[in-house]
């Protein structure tokens, strides 16, 4: 094993251990969702005003889901019998694990969940203390449970419990995988009734994924399984009940040989166990979905170098067509709780699977394409299965399993508007940070160069290693080289990125070159040849000339300094764009609700009417690069009023933008708490956001903006992302005084974005 792969586990290692340490400790949390400051809220929350709502449950055990947060949480149960690929690890070891899925369900869907590790392998006991517990939730997902155990417990809960209920190995992987099936072969042109399918496993998921596809059509006869011990057939002995099922009569008895004019394989096995001689021998056009963790049972590159009309899917992100189940569990149990299923039963799991497959199909919004930073995505061999971040999952998948259970009668409480409910499933949608997660996927696709200022700082360092360890971008280090490499001893941080230090010896030809450049745009300002010779030995001036010169193609800096003294050496350097006067910057700010933008916030003090009209039009021009459709609220502290100056200065640059930009989404002056509330804007029907509320928002000074978004990120209510600086011409951003790990990779993979777009223009 080489030093960087040694370098890069440890780096990976300590990572993950400082992200779960970090306080607070885990990846969950519960959180107040009541009033709760004052006397009153309390006597309402608990004693004596709780035992209200305690005798109507009571009264009527269905009124838990009106009273309390039953319909919306779900419990992550498992006893660390079979964690991922880590085996029987015990309940308090997978503790990690079920907090993750959590999180997965939080995110996804805004579900809600207790994670629960029973310390109990017996199944009969585990299954009593499960439904000891049951009442507690509106939904439960079993996970990572040994089988043959697995498929006994879940059984047995379906039967007594009256809730949702899934073990997401086994029917998590067969719904995706299903989905994914149905649409490979039809690219194959292939009918299911018809094919050959060789299952290489024979765990729990193995089994679940063949049960379904035998409800889908496949033949049973045309299946042959295999375990470790090679063909599951008519010679072999003390087979499980699950195993039984699935005996083939013949007397073929290894892989190789079951796959010899095979139509599918599916591995959900262990990696490498499939070679091309064996891919050779399957069917033209051959389905292969290598579903095993990290590695696939064949790797993709070698399956698609041996056979070009493969169609192929893995478990893995970085290859198309990824099977994977957060595709379907957040949407099966949101569907299922918002109708108060009784269970998840075969009609709503073939719903999804039908949902999952016909969205595949469908045109792909932009903001996915630019999520993965691909010209197009359509339905072919290389996109067969949605990508996760497709936020039509959600209302799809949710909407089908919803109506499953509603036709097939075990729906407490059917859904009456559709429509009304896909409005509320988006809305979910934008309590979380998604849009990151987008963003950065996109910038993986493509990482950029992205020289980092204040390089001896640990948050910098941190930082970068970040990047670089994740592909986000290709990290530079600007700082005393000396110093750097001190400091990424002594915190750890190992990484094969460059450091760039304006003062060494190695640094003489840029130096000279970097003199002229400077000398040149500033020779008629006040600059003779010797500041310019001085200069360039400053990372204040270094940075922005490597940046002028194409040694990098992004810049972030101003760690360490306040915003002004910061900017200063780059405005002496970097150009405008063509058309602007004054350059801006905005904030991005994560909220609840979906993410906002602030302009100006660093730059122009008094913006006039006519600065105005600039910063919208940049705001727009911005916002729209994150595939967001900006509806833009001019503000001041009148609405519609025009008495006071300020207000007139935004009504005139509101007048402009209408006059010069027709199809603009903006109107003002307005006040924030209007522009971000429906019912308020209803109360002004001529304005041209209309009832929907506005998420770019222009500042009538730099004052308000400023001191707006920085009162925001003191109080730790939404992340808050930025500056994101508007109307230079190369990809530059300043970062805020001490800004915390995640404020500059977020601002760095934005500049990567930046450069991105500045490619392809």
């Amino acid at each position: 094993m080489s030093n960087k792969t040694n370098r890069d586990e440890k780096n990976f290692k300590e990572a993950v251990l400082d992200y779960h340490r970090s306080e607070p400790k885990g990846k969950i949390e519960v959180v107040p969702s009541k009033p709760h400051s004052s006397q009153r809220d309390l006597s309402i929350a608990y004693s004596p005003g709780v035992a209200i709502p305690c005798l109507e449950i009571e009264r009527d055990p269905k009124l838990a889901y009106e009273y309390t947060g039953k319909g919306n949480l779900v419990a992550v149960i498992s006893n660390g019998t079979a964690v991922l690929g880590l085996g029987n690890i015990g309940a308090e070891a997978s503790k990690p694990v079920m907090e993750g899925k959590g999180l997965l369900f939080k995110i996804f869907a805004d579900i809600n969940v207790f994670d629960i590790e029973i310390n109990e392998t017996d199944p009969d006991k585990f299954i009593q203390i499960v439904k000891g517990i049951a009442p507690t939730f509106g939904g439960i997902n079993l996970e990572d449970i040994k089988a043959p155990e697995a498929f006994y417990i879940e059984q047995k809960l379906k039967e007594e419990l009256n809730i949702p209920l899934m073990h997401d190995d086994q029917h998590g992987t067969a719904i995706i995988s299903a989905a994914a099936l149905i649409n490979a072969l039809e690219i194959a042109g292939k009918k299911i009734g018809e094919v050959k399918v060789v299952i290489n496993g024979a765990g729990a998921a193995a089994i679940a994924c063949t049960k379904l596809y035998l409800e889908l059509g496949l033949k049973k006869e045309n299946v042959l399984m295999c375990d470790s011990k090679g063909i599951i057939n008519h010679k072999r002995e003390n087979l499980t009940p699950e195993k039984l099922d699935f005996v083939a009569n013949t007397d073929m008895e290894t892989l190789a040989e079951a796959l010899k004019g095979a139509d599918v394989f599916i591995g959900l096995s262990k990696a490498d166990v499939m070679s091309a001689e064996m891919l050779l021998t399957m069917a033209e056009n051959p389905i292969v979905f290598g579903l095993a963790n990290p590695n696939p049972e064949i790797g993709y590159e070698l399956a698609m170098e041996t056979r070009k009309d493969t169609i192929m899917a893995t478990g893995r992100s970085d290859y198309p067509n990824q099977v994977n189940n957060v595709l379907g569990f957040p949407y099966i149990f949101r569907g299922a709780l918002d109708v108060q299923a009784t269970g998840i039963n075969e009609a709503m799991k073939l719903a999804a699977v039908k949902a999952i497959a016909d969205l595949a199909k469908e045109p792909v919004p932009e903001a996915v394409i630019l999520a993965y930073n691909v010209k197009n995505l359509n339905f072919s061999r290389e996109y067969f299965i949605p990508k996760p971040f497709d936020n039509r999952l959600i209302t799809k998948v949710s909407k089908a399993v919803a109506k499953a259970a509603m036709d097939s009668g075990i729906a407490g409480k059917p859904i009456e508007n559709f429509d009304d409910y896909e409005n509320a499933l988006l809305d979910r949608m934008g309590r979380d940070e998604k849009l990151i997660r987008m963003m950065q996927n996109r910038a993986r696709s493509n990482p950029k160069r992205v020289t980092l200022g204040n390089a001896e700082e640990y948050n910098v360092l941190k930082a970068a290693q970040i990047l670089y360890e994740e592909g986000i971008a290709q990290p530079i280090l600007l700082g005393e080289k000396k110093y750097v490499l001190e400091q990424m001893k002594k915190f750890g941080i190992e990484m094969d990125v460059p450091i760039v230090d304006p003062m060494d010896d190695n640094q003489e030809d840029n130096r000279v070159k970097y003199r002229e450049t400077l000398w040149k745009l500033r020779q008629r300002k006040g600059m003779n040849e010797y500041k310019a010779k001085r200069y360039v030995r400053q990372r204040d001036y270094f940075g922005p000339l490597m940046l002028h010169h194409g040694d990098t193609d992004a810049l972030i800096v101003g760690f360490s300094k306040n915003y002004s003294s910061t900017i200063k050496p780059i405005l002496k350097i970097i150009e405008k764009e063509k058309g602007v006067d004054k350059i801006a910057s905005m904030m991005m700010i994560m909220t609840e609700k979906g993410p906002l933008f602030f302009a100006d916030t660093s730059i122009i003090p008094n913006p006039t009417s006519e600065d105005l009209v600039n910063i919208a039009k940049m705001a727009e021009m911005t916002v729209k690069t994150f595939a967001i459709e900006p509806r833009i609220a001019m503000l001041s502290f009148e609405n519609f009023a025009g008495i006071s100056e300020t207000s007139k200065k935004v009504a005139k640059a509101v007048s402009m933008l209408h006059e010069k930009f027709p199809n603009m989404i903006v109107d003002g002056e307005i006040q924030p708490d209007f522009a971000l509330n429906a019912d308020h804007l209803s109360d002004y029907p001529f304005s041209k956001l209309g009832t929907t509320p506005a998420n770019v928002f222009v500042f009538p000074n730099l004052e308000s903006a400023n001191i707006s978004y920085k009162i925001i990120r003191g109080l730790k209510v939404a992340q808050v992302v930025g500056p994101i600086l508007m109307g230079l011409k190369q990809p530059v951003h300043v970062l805020q005084m001490r800004a915390s790990v995640d404020e500059i990779v977020n601002l760095a993979t934005i500049a990567v974005l930046d450069a991105q777009r500045r490619e392809n223009a």
